[in-house]
């Protein structure tokens, strides 16, 4: 799942970058690619993988 969130971001900021946009100065590119590498490092940490390790 946050691995679909962080394509829509990187999406997003490709789009904002390329049309140079900006939400205020609040919502830029960099903001954009900062929360979509969050997301990739949860994805590859497992969060929200829905798996759980065998309890012994």
């Amino acid at each position: 799942m946050f691995a679909l969130v962080a394509a829509v971001l990187f999406v997003l900021a490709l789009i904002f970058e390329i049309a140079g946009l900006a939400v205020g100065s609040v919502i830029t590119v960099a903001t954009l690619g900062t929360a979509g590498l969050l997301c990739v490092a949860l994805h590859l940490m497992g969060v929200g993988a829905g798996w759980t390790p065998l309890k012994k």
